[in-house]
């Protein structure tokens, strides 16, 4: 037995507080408790301990008559993992049955199938026989390195007026969501002054809405965070004032025109064509939509290429067997003579040009490394890497297979067709003979060469996927949560950037929702909709723009969370009470200005001394003043009392900040002894110093 299985063993707990653990947050089971038997009671802890032991989870639902289930549920998702459900308890005939979901006990006798079990010591039993008899399995599909979860490890269920139902693992059968998981979808903006935090809120809120732990270091808190970007769960934009529909949704983005023909297969063309480009949201949106669960038979397209290739000729009935034979032997095939590349020389496209022209079987043309006897074979057997995604048309505007490679080149004539001799095997992932309609896959049609690179920016890899997904996986896979996150969302013209878009954000409005709406864009012309598990978070800086100024319509679609100046985060450095400094600042500007325009504790987070890089003082003289004069639009009267520095003192003042110098009436003007006094305020020196305790503190 493993480290962790013992430490779960050696948790040792009383039946009572078992009990305790599962009753806390499900009502119904609580009140149902009295009415077990003894035996019941320890029947129920025993079978629990059991499970837990294999590092199994007990969660909770809110089917009726149906307590708690056992199998895999991580904290933060919907629902169990894909055939994570392993059993449950349930009430029958007012009694507390034990059972087996199938997928358990398929192999097992006919006396455990389909059988609810009563509490007792025979059933304590049969769920350690079952166990141990899937302890591979178990150890195979649901491995983990953490414990065991508890019912009381998951959040409470929410009210059932704001429930939001999805379908589990088990039929006819439901899960319920935790009530600050990710199924409830989230449109959230964080606003404040500037240096509250909010940009540094949302990496926390992200991987939450992921799912994940929030870890409380921030280095660890960072690392899951980059992570989750990496794997495409959580995309960052800056909203600006030049952002468009076009960046933000989707846009037409000039292409060099292309002519096909022959076995030369796409050459430039003179002129260019306007194509329809994703933004990023809409690349996202495809995301959410199409990534699952990474399981064994899960297609990602992480570090792939995808490439084109014709077999044989589409509708020609005697190049059908090249086709056919390919997919039952595994291997993809072209034709271009009985040359063999095998050589290691071959690598290099003028050993195979050098080649071709030796042979003599193209004598009516002159070739280079760009016509197609010499390019097709050159990217067949040099470019195409294992792993690589080969799409197989059926002319131009259909595709009947996908496969990903799995070995090198190797020459091998069919005895048909012996000019059909290039070959890679290949492991094929969807076939479909009749074929399917390109643009369900690929923004354009394919071109008339043989093979050749797809452009990874017209691909739908979520359509892609689910293609291949029908023939390796149907079971029901919970999404997995999506974050956009938005920074400086007020920023832009919110009506330019969203567009119509914008109802598509309320979260009836969703797919899968009651009120489930699309709209369809007007540069592809595809019907869109966002899916619920895409989670928005956006930030906005008070200083740049009101809250009551922002577009009526976005502010009915979000949840607003206020991120205020939070003196307790500064401490007392190099005899500076930081939180003091700040408190003063913010009291003056907000009598001065308002309170939108408050200087937030991230200013001075990162402050260890007074002197030097990211000290006090630098702060204070690059930072702090240069903004209040910005705010107060150059008025150092009002600076210099912000600072504690005003004086109605006539004549030259030193101040903790700020030196106040008067100013000499111009001769000539008639102005002498008019008139009131005119100074020139400046920053004191580095040599001057500060002094905060002068008027800043008032010490």
């Amino acid at each position: 037995m493993d480290i962790a299985a013992l430490c779960r063993k050696w948790t040792i707990m009383t039946d009572d507080e078992l009990l305790a653990r599962f009753a806390k947050n499900a009502p119904a089971f609580q009140a149902f408790l009295p009415e077990l038997t003894a035996e019941e009671r320890h029947s129920f802890c025993e079978i629990a301990r059991l499970v837990h032991d294999e590092g199994l989870d007990w969660y909770f639902t809110d089917i009726k008559n149906e307590y708690f289930r056992f199998g895999r549920k991580n904290n933060g998702n919907d629902t169990a993992v894909r055939k994570g459900t392993l059993g449950f308890f349930e009430k029958k005939d007012d009694r507390i049955c034990f059972c087996f979901n199938s997928n358990i006990v398929r192999n097992m006798d006919d006396n455990v199938k389909d059988k609810k079990f009563s509490l007792n010591s025979t059933t304590v039993n049969i769920a350690k026989r079952v166990l141990e008899m899937n302890q591979d399995d178990i150890a195979g599909r649901l491995k983990t390195d953490r414990n065991g979860l508890w019912p009381d490890d998951y959040p409470p269920l929410p009210k059932k007026k704001n429930r939001t139902v999805l379908q589990d693992t088990m039929p006819e059968n439901k899960d319920i969501m935790p009530a600050d998981s990710s199924a409830e979808t989230v449109n959230l903006i964080l606003y404040g002054p500037p240096g509250t935090g909010k940009t540094y809120a949302t990496a926390a809120e992200a991987v939450r809405l992921c799912g994940e732990t929030v870890p409380e270091d921030r280095k660890e808190l960072m690392a899951a965070y980059h992570r989750l970007i990496r794997a495409g769960r959580i995309e960052f934009v800056t909203f600006h004032q030049s952002l468009a529909y076009e960046d933000f949704v989707e846009g037409l983005r000039p292409q060099q025109g292309m002519a096909g023909g022959g076995p030369d297969g796409e050459q430039p063309a003179a002129g260019f064509t306007l194509v329809p480009r994703d933004g990023i949201f809409r690349r996202i949106v495809r995301e959410a939509l199409g990534e699952t669960e990474e399981t064994e038979d899960t297609f990602s397209l992480a570090g792939k290429r995808v490439f084109k290739l014709s077999m044989g000729v589409a509708g020609d009935h005697d190049d059908a067997h090249i086709f056919e034979n390919a997919i039952r032997d595994g291997y993809a095939i072209i034709g271009y003579g009985e040359l063999d590349f095998t050589d290691p020389r071959f690598a290099s496209p003028d050993a195979i040009l050098k080649a071709v022209q030796d042979s003599g079987v193209v004598w009516d043309k002159v070739l280079t490394s760009a016509s197609g006897w010499v390019k097709m074979p050159n990217i067949f057997r040099n470019q195409m890497r294992i792993g690589d995604i080969i799409v197989v048309s059926r002319g131009n505007g259909l595709f009947r297979a996908i496969g990903q490679i799995t070995g090198d080149y190797y020459f091998e004539p069919l005895e048909e067709r012996p000019d059909y001799a290039h070959r890679r095997k290949v492991r094929w992932l969807w076939v479909s003979p009749e074929g399917e309609p390109v643009d369900r896959i690929y923004a354009k049609d394919f071109s008339m060469a043989t093979v050749y690179q797809l452009n990874r920016d017209l691909i739908n890899v979520p359509a892609l996927a689910q293609y291949i997904g029908r023939q390796h996986d149907t079971s029901p896979v919970t999404p997995q949560p999506y974050v956009l996150i938005i920074d400086e969302i007020n920023r832009a013209n919110i009506s330019k950037v969203f567009g119509e878009l914008i109802t598509l954000l309320e979260p009836d409005k969703r797919l899968g929702q009651p009120n489930e709406l699309q709209v369809r864009l007007p540069y592809s012309g595809d019907l869109f909709g966002v899916p619920s598990n895409l989670h928005i978070i956006g930030t906005m800086n008070t200083a740049d723009r009101s809250i009551a100024l922002l577009d009526t319509a976005l502010r009915r679609r979000f949840d607003f969370r206020e991120l205020m100046p939070d003196p307790t985060q500064l401490e007392t450095v190099d005899g500076i009470d930081l939180p003091a400094v700040l408190r003063a600042l913010n009291e003056r500007i907000e009598y001065l200005f308002d309170r939108e325009h408050q200087i937030g504790h991230a200013y001075f987070i990162k402050c260890t001394a007074r002197q030097g890089s990211n000290g006090i003082d630098q702060v204070m003289r690059d930072r702090i003043i240069p903004l209040l004069a910005e705010y107060f639009y150059e008025d150092w009267d009002k600076v210099a009392a912000v600072l504690g520095d005003a004086t109605e003192a006539e004549g030259d003042y030193e101040g903790g900040f700020l030196n106040r110098e008067k100013l000499p009436v111009p001769r000539g003007l008639g102005l002498e002894g008019e008139g009131s006094a005119r100074y020139r305020w400046r920053v004191r020196t580095q040599q001057e110093g500060f002094d905060y305790n002068r008027g800043l503190l008032d010490v």
